[in-house]
């Protein structure tokens, strides 16, 4: 050493010996020299005595040198005492580098020598905090096990420091907090936690402010391997809600995406606990969280399907809050996102999801049906998509949605447009769900208007297969759906007399789109009672192709008749003085002779053969009265003779209409009859008719090798032979 140094050289010989004990001994003469250098007022000697130690000792190649320097270092510490704020500078780094050091026991004399000159300098450290704390992360981390025990005890004092400190700076530590919180050694995560609950502890210190910084941390600890770790954790969470339900005022925005990505964690206990937050969040942040709706919507549509029953009983419970928020609101928010996830939610793999979405959509709608009106061009495609689900209960809630946007005019059209278009591109879903969607829809609006529209829609498509098949769907619905009940009514007394004429245009526009099917234009006249239209119709059943398709609709339909919809029909057979009944006998004989020997046959075949056995009955039972009224009444001789009317079961409709044509008022009968109508009506259905075989024969010719081209015709001399 220099002539000038202030260690004496044995000293400085006893630093750097390989035994403990003699470094230890060397260190009291530190501590010595440097308290006698203090009280003199020698500040130049004792900044040469660190500077040795530092540069010559803490710093050196040498293992059993540096350490040696260190416990100095602590010594000439614990030599200032109450001055030493202003050597700091000088001790403290060496000290802080060693924590690095290759040699572990150098790691542990650094952890020893930092404990000592914290617990003289005490507060004074504290600018040297987030240096320290770097250590200590390091240090905890530390394989060897006398170094996580030093680095503990060195943990331990700087917290009490802290504690008791009011000049702590969070504000300085809050980048090297959200540095570490990211690392995933259970160790470091212990350090972690102990710090974030010990600041929190302070009461002049708010942790809700840097709340965001370091949250998304302590919910990846929930998740960790190690059971102390979690439940710290979790305890420390629990504690931040309780004190954020609390506090007057928190910025609850920053925390909702980091909430929001822990709701997609694939662990279970990160999924709960922050949907359990969202719902509390919900709760506090009101109109607040108005920017977030759309991310909190994102992370309840996850959760409400999630596989664990617990999470979507929460989910449920957060998903009904945040819906009545929406709905209850007065102040405007941003549709367009919610739409955007709700749209893409109607796609998901998860039934409760799909479910949500749609209670979404419906009641979005309610509260403002203009503004959701908008979107319609996002919605619709989506929401006729979700038709075909697979779950009933989705479809069901989605007719209730297209029900719902159907209410105005324009929408109600869009809608059967899109609907009409969407069974011609899917025929399966027509036959899975055709029968379902119909009647659903004819149960949440008016069946008639439905019916009337669907008419109209079919009647502008080109496709007559499609129409012809459509058609036909429909008219089973109508004949057998009880949900079809009022229009059933509507149709079967439109042609009476006293019928408005509204419900004629019914008949009318049915009829109009009903001629693309024979069998379905043909009930169509049964159900209405239009009989002397059905039986003109018969006729022109010879003219038509007769597939077997068409024979098996005819033999659906002879089921149908016994059915209680047809009740009346069957029942008008025993009324044969009607004016209507002999159309109704040609109806049902024209049908019968459609029809090949079948057991439907047999069973209309057996229907008419009863109606007519009753009625050689009735005509042989009145033949038989009236001559015997005749032998009664024959009047004496020169007596006048006496005129007596004939009992019949119903009012005669001849005696009726003669009575009316003498009193020179016209009959209701003759005021409703529909016989110039019905040559309209047939008229309509030929012209119908030809197009369908127009279409087929078109269909044949493009199968053709021809390509459609002419074919000539066969040579006499051919068909001659």
């Amino acid at each position: 050493a220099p002539a000038e140094s202030p260690i004496p050289p044995a000293t400085l010989r006893g630093l750097g010996d390989r035994s403990y004990d003699k470094r230890k001994n060397a260190a009291l003469e530190v501590e010595a020299l440097v308290r006698g250098l203090q009280e003199r007022g020698d500040s130049d000697r004792i900044c040469v005595v660190i500077a040795m130690l530092s540069q010559d000792f803490a710093r050196s190649r040498n293992a059993n040198h540096r350490k040696g320097g260190l416990i100095g270092l602590a010594a000439s510490a614990i030599g200032l005492m109450s001055d030493i704020d202003s050597f700091l500078d000088s001790i403290l780094p060496p000290v802080l580098e060693c924590f690095d050091d290759p040699e572990s026991r150098c790691r542990y004399y650094a952890c020893e020598s930092m404990y000592n000159i914290a617990k003289v300098a005490r507060s004074h450290v504290l600018r040297f905090f987030n240096r320290i704390f770097d250590g200590l992360c390091k240090l905890f981390s530390d394989v060897d096990v006398d170094v996580k025990n030093g680095a503990n005890l060195l943990d331990r004092l700087i917290k009490d420091i802290v504690t008791e400190s009011e000049t702590f700076d969070v504000e300085a530590f809050i980048p090297l907090l959200q540095k570490y919180i990211r690392r995933t050694n259970p160790y470091v995560r212990q350090l972690l936690v102990g710090w974030i609950t010990v600041l929190d502890s302070v009461p002049e210190i708010n942790m809700l402010d840097w709340l965001p910084d370091f949250l998304e941390g302590l919910f990846n600890m929930l998740s960790d391997g190690n059971r102390e770790i979690r439940q710290a954790a979790d305890n420390a969470l629990a504690e931040f809600l309780r004190e954020i339900k609390q506090a007057d005022v928190v910025e609850l925005g920053p925390m909702v995406d980091i909430l929001v990505g822990q709701c997609h964690s694939k662990e279970r206990f990160n999924r709960l606990t922050s949907m359990q937050w969202v719902r509390e969040f919900i709760a506090l942040g009101g109109d607040r969280l108005m920017p977030f709706y759309a991310e909190m919507l994102r992370a309840v549509m996850h959760c409400i399907s999630d596989v664990e029953l617990e999470i979507r009983g929460v989910a449920d419970e957060t998903n009904a809050d945040l819906l009545e928020l929406v709905r209850v609101t007065t102040q405007p928010f941003a549709l367009p996102p919610l739409i955007q996830i709700l749209t893409a939610e109607l796609r998901s793999d998860h039934v409760p999801t799909r479910v949500a979405a749609l209670n979404w959509i419906s009641t979005m709608h309610g509260k403002d049906a203009q503004a959701m009106n908008g979107f319609i061009g996002e919605l619709l495609p989506a929401l006729l998509r979700t038709l075909s689900d697979e779950a009933d209960e989705v479809v069901l809630l989605n007719l209730q949605v297209l029900a719902r946007i159907s209410m105005a005019e324009v929408q109600f059209e869009r809608v059967l447009n899109e609907l009409v278009q969407l069974f011609r591109e899917d025929r399966r879903l027509l036959e899975a769900r055709g029968s379902l969607i119909v009647r659903k829809l004819c149960i949440l609006l008016d069946s008639t208007s439905i019916y009337i529209r669907l008419a109209g829609v079919l009647r502008e498509v080109g496709d007559l297969e499609f129409v012809s098949i459509m058609v036909q769907s429909l008219n089973l619905i109508l004949l057998t759906a009880s949900e079809l009940a009022p229009l059933r009514r509507v149709l079967k007394h439109c042609w009476d007399a006293e019928a408005p004429a509204e419900d004629r245009n019914v008949f009318r526009a049915l009829f109009a789109c009903w001629s693309h099917n024979p069998v379905a234009t043909f009930s169509l006249c049964l159900l209405a009672q239009a009989y002397d239209l059905s039986t003109n119709l018969v006729d022109k059943f010879c003219e038509l192709e007769v597939t077997v398709g068409l024979l098996m609709q005819v033999d659906k339909l002879v089921q149908l008749l016994e059915s209680p919809v047809f009740i009346h029909l069957r029942l008008q057979l025993l009324d044969v003085n009607s004016d209507s009944h002999q159309d109704l006998l040609g109806s049902l004989y024209g049908l019968l002779m459609i029809l090949p020997q079948s057991s439907a046959y047999k069973t209309l075949s057996d229907r008419l053969v009863t109606v007519s056995s009753l009625s050689v009955n009735l005509h042989a039972g009145r033949t038989a009265m009236a001559a015997a009224a005749v032998v009664e009444d024959k009047p004496a001789e020169g007596a006048a003779p006496q005129k007596k009317g004939r009992f019949r079961r119903g009012r005669p409709a001849s005696a009726t209409a003669a009575s009316a044509s003498s009193s020179g008022a016209p009959s209701p009968q003759a005021a409703a009859s529909p016989g110039d109508e019905y040559a309209g009506l047939l008229q309509r259905f030929e012209d119908v008719q030809k197009r369908h075989q127009e279409f087929r024969l078109q269909q044949l010719q493009a199968k053709s090798l021809r390509g459609g081209q002419h074919v000539p015709a066969a040579p006499a001399a051919a068909m001659d032979a």
